[in-house]
């Protein structure tokens, strides 16, 4: 019998940490809503004053719609009536779309004194990300004495915007912070793209191809 409960103390414990992943299930509302009293907000935001708890209750669940706790740490906390499962729903679409957002920024780093050969192929992947739909991150490292002369890091940046332009535009100007130069690309809207890299690419493999191939 000894043995049995730490079994179920474990059981328990595992059941709330798989509920706390909600991060929704601790804000209080309807029934789980126990203080006496509460400051009401109407579904327009209007301050409906102090009023007893029970009463809000009633008077959210008679237009179909939820008593929330919105600000628990008040005297009397506040509550809100309110569709809880819509702000659920449009609270985690939020989320999801700073999730997305973030996933979809692609980096691109140059040096001040980079090749023509290795910045070409640089901005053949930038044209490649800003197709996708990627916003594109371009950065610009100065390395030791190279700090001295930025102009030339910035004069490799702008040129790069500008060999961009037909995928994407820059969110701002092209900002020293640091020792990098940074600059954000954000990809035109489809039907205004125009690839210039990947055209290029393939008439120059079309040029390498034998007649009649």
């Amino acid at each position: 019998m000894a043995n049995s409960f730490p079994s179920a103390g474990g059981n328990r414990s595992g059941y709330y940490q798989r509920r706390n992943v909600d991060p929704f299930a601790n804000i209080r509302r309807n029934h789980r809503i126990k203080v006496p009293q509460v400051r009401l907000i109407s579904p327009e935001g209007k301050q409906l004053g102090i009023i007893d708890t029970a009463k809000a209750i009633v008077l959210a669940l008679e237009v179909g719609l939820d008593l929330v706790e919105v600000a628990p740490n008040a005297t009397p906390p506040v509550c809100r009536i309110m569709d809880f499962g819509k702000y659920v729903y449009e609270e985690s679409k939020k989320t999801s779309h700073v999730k997305s957002t973030a996933s979809k920024i692609k980096e691109i780093e140059f040096t001040a004194r980079i090749a023509d050969g290795d910045f070409f192929t640089k901005l053949r992947h930038a044209e490649e990300f800003l197709g996708h739909g990627n916003k594109v991150k371009m950065r610009l490292k100065f390395r030791g004495r190279e700090m001295a002369h930025t102009e030339i890091g910035f004069e490799v940046m702008k040129r790069a915007v500008t060999e961009l332009a037909g995928m994407g535009h820059p969110d701002s100007p092209p900002k020293l912070i640091g020792r990098n130069i940074n600059v954000m690309l954000t990809p035109l809207p489809v039907n205004k793209r125009k690839p210039k890299f990947a055209i290029e690419e393939a008439d120059t493999e079309d040029e390498a191809s034998p007649a009649g191939a």
